[in-house]
């Protein structure tokens, strides 16, 4: 429990962090408004011209009796938007990053010396364009497992009782530990810690992620909060990297600590 807490300090420190700082603030939000006029575009058409690609998919329900072709195809379509916007959200985090890096890496390095001792940030030896590569190839391996988890859930979701109560709680928490993953990886990368290792270490500190990443996927639920969100949570999220990797945290009187508890790749 006591990680639980931490973890929602931190979203709350990456905020505050921002709002200290308003110029990284600004730029922070270009990334995650081109990501969402991408994504409202793509659910616009989807919404628009969904049924005639269901229409399409089942011509053997052509020789159905009404109502019965209309109700099926009717939920079909209802189906494929639901699972559409679900992987709207699992994947926007990933999407807003890797549009966004250059902003980001900014960002998080920012955080790094502002609250580092010796006021330094661990930085990549790797050039740009592989930066940028690594980044799109581990988004991509990070968004194929969210969409293993979204289709599981969403086909649990017809279970009843449980697929109305339990289900949608576990989504919660399945989809805050992917988006703390896609955050932490700016630092994290930075730090030369791979996709394997990053996992491998979040899952160590299960409840310090799931404080940290549950409110903030809740938050994104609602429509345009997760562009104004996304600064401050990767501010957050470079606080919580040093906590998961044992580095001194310089805090607000200036004196440095080590964060409790931690489990260093």
């Amino acid at each position: 429990m006591r990680d639980l807490g931490a973890g929602f300090r931190y979203l709350l420190k990456g905020q505050k962090w921002v709002g200290r700082h308003g110029r990284q603030y600004g730029f922070g939000l270009l990334p995650g408004v081109i990501t969402l006029v991408l994504y409202a575009g793509a659910l616009v058409a989807l919404a628009l011209w969904g049924s005639g690609l269901i229409d399409w998919a089942t011509p053997f329900a052509d020789d159905w009796a009404d109502p019965l072709a209309g109700l099926f195809r009717g939920l079909l379509t209802a189906v494929l938007f639901a699972l559409a916007l679900l992987l709207c959200v699992l994947t926007f985090t990933a999407m807003t990053l890797l549009v966004g890096q250059p902003f980001y890496e900014s960002l998080s390095e920012r955080v790094d010396r502002d609250v580092s001792p010796d006021g330094t940030a661990p930085e990549s030896d790797l050039p740009p364009w592989r930066e940028l590569w690594i980044s799109a190839r581990d988004s991509l391996r990070i968004v194929a497992r969210a969409a293993v988890w979204a289709v599981l859930l969403f086909a649990l979701g017809f279970v009843p009782v449980a697929g109305q109560t339990v289900v949608p709680v576990i989504g919660l928490f399945v989809t805050g530990f992917f988006l703390t993953e896609e955050l932490t990886a700016v630092a994290l990368q930075r730090r030369g810690v791979e996709v394997r290792e990053r996992l491998a270490l979040l899952r160590s500190r299960k409840t310090l992620v799931w404080g940290f990443g549950t409110p903030l996927a809740l938050a994104f639920l609602v429509p345009f909060v997760a562009v104004f969100l996304m600064p401050g949570a990767v501010a957050g999220a470079t606080l919580m990297a040093r906590d998961l990797t044992g580095e001194e945290t310089q805090d607000g009187d200036g004196a440095a600590k080590r964060q409790e508890g931690v489990n260093a790749p």
